[in-house]
């Protein structure tokens, strides 16, 4: 896993960055496409805090099959502490490695974690975004430290997620009667378009068929460099 030269190594530092970065993200993008080829990548992490190791992967999915069409991981050293709200500069460093190591660009990268939700508007799924230019969507299992009313019972069904009186990404309920998962915009996607998609990846779990991809990878990743008994 190669770490940047000039990734940030102190608190002060990566929030500067932060807030250098948070005006370069685009909470916007196109309808997304829903063609045969279609690819959307899951990211996700996993963690060996006593060995101060840490497992990425990117796990290729086809759109409109959700079958898995490519997937790569990379496992390195833990390149920065765990701090709130800088989650980004201990994951990034692996999951950019990850998704390098695929041969085909995805259309679309879903992170485990919030884009725009974020107390400077730069969570991992909008970092990522800028730093690769791809498009981005962060859906995250818990609301971190926002606030939304219940959404309604059904799929589909969905309220805003707020930062005080801002909006900031939205609880969607993916199964019926089964607590919601919170999106927001990571780069260039709207929060309809993110709704849409987040559906889609939906079919049968609360989780996005994504996430769950790429959370097994990298556990298993994790787990193959476990020294033997």
């Amino acid at each position: 896993m190669t770490v940047p030269a000039d990734w940030p190594t102190t608190a002060e530092a990566a929030r500067a960055e932060q807030e250098r970065l948070r005006h370069l993200v685009i909470p916007e993008g196109p309808e997304p496409p829903y063609r045969p080829g279609t690819l959307i990548a899951g990211v996700d992490v996993a963690y060996d805090d006593e060995r101060d190791v840490v497992a990425a992967a990117a796990v290729l999915l086809d759109y409109t099959t959700l079958e898995v069409v490519e997937q790569a991981t990379a496992v390195g050293r833990v390149a920065f502490p765990y701090l709130p709200g800088l989650l980004a500069f201990r994951e990034l460093p692996a999951v950019l490695d990850a998704l390098a190591r695929l041969t085909r660009t995805p259309d679309l990268v879903v992170c485990d974690g919030y884009g725009l939700a974020h107390p400077r508007r730069l969570g991992l799924a909008s970092h990522l975004g800028v730093h690769t230019g791809l498009p981005t969507l962060g859906i995250a299992k818990n609301p971190f430290t926002f606030t939304h009313q219940p959404p309604g019972p059904h799929r589909g069904d969905w309220t805003p997620l707020l930062d005080g009186p801002d909006p900031v990404g939205r609880a969607l309920r993916t199964r019926q009667h089964v607590k919601p998962v919170f999106l927001s915009t990571g780069h260039r996607i709207g929060l309809p378009e993110a709704t849409t998609v987040t559906l889609a990846l939906t079919p049968t779990y609360r989780l996005p068929e994504t996430t769950r991809r790429a959370d097994a990878l990298c556990r298993q990743a994790l787990a193959a460099t476990a020294p033997t008994p």
